[in-house]
C-alpha cells in the first residue's frame, strides 16, 4: 500500500437492493411503490418551465415546506426537507448526535444507521430484538447519547404502538429521539401528534414509499423549531441548495393530493393482507407487517434457495446474508398482477 492510500477512509458502505438493467423483471426488492405518482404530481412535472433550471432553486424550499405543513397541520418552521430521507437522517445525525455516550438503535434494522455512525465517528450500541423480532422499549431505558428507532421497523415490518413511543420518550427526556417513519403510512402509528409535547422528538418521513417518488429523492424531518434550525445550519454548511426546483414543485403537488395517497395505500394494504394468507398456506411464517413489504421464512425450504430461484426467473426480492435473518426474505408488495405471478412461482418452488 502506498503512503497516500493510508489516508483513505476505510468504511463499509450501505448496500441497496439490486437495481437490474433488465426492464423485464418483477422488481420486489427495494420497497418501491408499484403505483404511479399522484396525477397532480405528474401534472406539476409537465408544467415546469425548463428555463427555470438555469437558475438556482429556492434555498428554503418554502413551497414544499408550506405544503407539508398544511398536510400535517404544523408550522412551516417545524419542517426540514432534503434529498431523500437518507440525506435528512445523515444531517440529523450530524446535528443531534454529539454526545460522548453511544446512540441506540436495534440490531436488526435499516443498515444505513451503522454506516453513518462509522462515517461520522458516532459511538453506537445496538439493542437486540427479541426472538420474534419485536422491539422491547424497556431495553432503551439506559444511558445514551440519542436514539433512532424505525416505526415500523425494517426489514421486519413490525410496528410500535402509541403507548410504546410515549414510553420511549418518557424514559429518554434528556436525549434526542428520532423516529424514522419511512413506512408509517401503511398501517402503523405516526407520532406526529406528540411533537408539541415532546421537544426532543424528531420525526423522519420520505416521499419514496407511500408517495411513489423514489426517483425524485424527497425526504423531510418534523420537530420543534430549535431542532429544525440546527438541521438547517448543518445543511447550509454543506450545501444551501439541497432541493432541486423540480423536486420542490412535484413534492408540493404530491403531498396535497390526499385522496390519491389514501387510495394507493389502501390498495397496497389490501394486497398485503391477501398475500399474507396465501404465503401462510404455503408453509411460510409471515411476520405481522405494517409496511409495504412482508418479512417471511419458510418452515423447510432455505430462504437463499427461494431467493436465487426467483432471481433466475426474473423476480427480484431481498435476501439478507446476516446473522439471525439469513433464513428470511423481504418481499415488497407489488401490484396484484405482480404478486399473483410471484405467488405462482413460489408455489412451484415449495411444491417440488
Amino acid at each position: 500500500m502506498s503512503n497516500w492510500e493510508k489516508n483513505l477512509r476505510q468504511i463499509e458502505p450501505y448496500i441497496p437492493g439490486e437495481q437490474s438493467k433488465n426492464q423485464n423483471i418483477i422488481k420486489l426488492n427495494a420497497n418501491e411503490n408499484p403505483y404511479p405518482p399522484s396525477p397532480k404530481a405528474i401534472e406539476a412535472l409537465k408544467n415546469i418551465d425548463a428555463n427555470r433550471l438555469r437558475i438556482y432553486p429556492s434555498a428554503t424550499a418554502s413551497k414544499l415546506k408550506e405544503a407539508i405543513a398544511k398536510h400535517f397541520k404544523l408550522r412551516e418552521s417545524q419542517i426540514f426537507v432534503g434529498n431523500g430521507s437518507d440525506e435528512v437522517i445523515a444531517f440529523a445525525f450530524m446535528a443531534c448526535f454529539n454526545s460522548k455516550k453511544p446512540i441506540l438503535f436495534p440490531d436488526i434494522t435499516y443498515s444505513f444507521y451503522p454506516v453513518w455512525c462509522s462515517l461520522l465517528k458516532i459511538d453506537y450500541q445496538t439493542i437486540p430484538l427479541d426472538e420474534q423480532f419485536h422491539i422491547n422499549i424497556s431495553d432503551y431505558n439506559r444511558e445514551n447519547g440519542g436514539i433512532i428507532l424505525p416505526n415500523p421497523n425494517a426489514p421486519t415490518g413490525i410496528g410500535q404502538s402509541k403507548e410504546d413511543i410515549i414510553q420511549l420518550l418518557e424514559q429518554n427526556q434528556n436525549s434526542i429521539v428520532m423516529i424514522d417513519e419511512a413506512y408509517v403510512d401503511f398501517g402503523a402509528y405516526s407520532c406526529i401528534e406528540l411533537l408539541e409535547k415532546y421537544q426532543n422528538l424528531l420525526i423522519i418521513h420520505t416521499f419514496s414509499k407511500s408517495r411513489s417518488l423514489a426517483g425524485m429523492r424527497i425526504g423531510m424531518a418534523m420537530g420543534n423549531e430549535k431542532l429544525i434550525q440546527t438541521l438547517e445550519a448543518v445543511k447550509n454548511s454543506y450545501n444551501s441548495y439541497t432541493m432541486d426546483s423540480i423536486a420542490i414543485e412535484v413534492g408540493a403537488a404530491s403531498i396535497l393530493d390526499e385522496q390519491y395517497f389514501h387510495e394507493t395505500c389502501q390498495k397496497i394494504m389490501a394486497t398485503r393482507q391477501r398475500c399474507t394468507k396465501e404465503l401462510q398456506n404455503m408453509g411460510f411464517y409471515v411476520f405481522p407487517s405494517q409496511s409495504n413489504f412482508l418479512f417471511v421464512t419458510h418452515s423447510t425450504i432455505p430462504a437463499k434457495h427461494i431467493f436465487e430461484t426467483l432471481k433466475s426467473e426474473n423476480i427480484f426480492i431481498r435476501y439478507f446474508n446476516l446473522p439471525r435473518i439469513n433464513n428470511h426474505l423481504r418481499i415488497t408488495i407489488g401490484t396484484d398482477t405482480e404478486m399473483d405471478t410471484l405467488l405462482q412461482h413460489i408455489s412451484n418452488i415449495v411444491s417440488i
